[in-house]
C-alpha cells in the first residue's frame, strides 16, 4: 500500500517512507477496530474458561483453529470442540478432565493472506486515512478526518 499512498500524495522520493509506513500501520489498526476484523491473516492465542460452554473467539475472521491446550500440552480431541461459523466467528468449548479451568485456543484470523488481497474499498480507506494524517501532521486539526 506504500506505493498507493505515495501516488495519492504525489510523493516521488523515498525520504518519507518511514513516516508513511507508520501512518499506514496506524490507519490499518484503526480500520481493524472500526470493522471488528483483522485485515491480514496472523496467528492468535486466547485463553478461555473451560466450563463446557461455547465461547466466541475475539478475533475475526477466523480461518483456522490450530489447537486447544493447557499449559502448552494439547488436549485430547474428545476434551474439546471447535467451530468456525459462516460469518467467520471462531467458537471453542472445552472441559478438562480435572473440571473447570482455563485452556488456550490457538488459531489464525484475518480477511486476506496479505495486504494485496484486501478488498479495494478497505485498501482505499486505509490509504485515504493515512494521507489525511500525513497532510495534517503539521496542522492544527484536532479531529480525525
Amino acid at each position: 500500500m506504500l506505493a498507493d499512498l505515495k501516488a495519492w500524495l504525489r510523493i516521488g522520493s523515498d525520504d518519507e517512507d518511514g513516516v508513511l509506513e507508520r501512518l499506514l500501520g496506524s490507519s490499518s489498526g484503526l480500520c481493524e477496530q472500526f470493522i471488528g476484523q483483522w485485515l491480514v491473516v496472523r496467528d492468535a492465542s486466547e485463553t478461555i474458561v473451560a466450563d463446557g460452554s461455547w465461547q466466541r473467539l475475539a478475533a475475526r475472521s477466523v480461518v483456522a483453529i490450530l489447537g486447544v491446550e493447557v499449559e502448552g500440552v494439547a488436549l485430547a480431541p474428545e476434551a474439546y470442540a471447535v467451530d468456525i461459523d459462516a460469518s467467520g466467528d471462531g467458537w471453542a468449548r472445552a472441559r478438562p478432565v480435572d473440571g473447570p479451568g482455563k485452556v488456550t485456543v490457538r488459531y489464525r484470523a484475518g480477511l486476506a493472506a496479505d495486504e494485496d488481497g484486501l478488498p479495494d474499498a478497505i485498501r482505499q480507506g486505509i490509504v485515504r486515512l493515512a494521507a489525511e494524517h500525513f497532510a495534517a501532521r503539521d496542522g492544527e486539526a484536532a479531529t480525525p478526518p
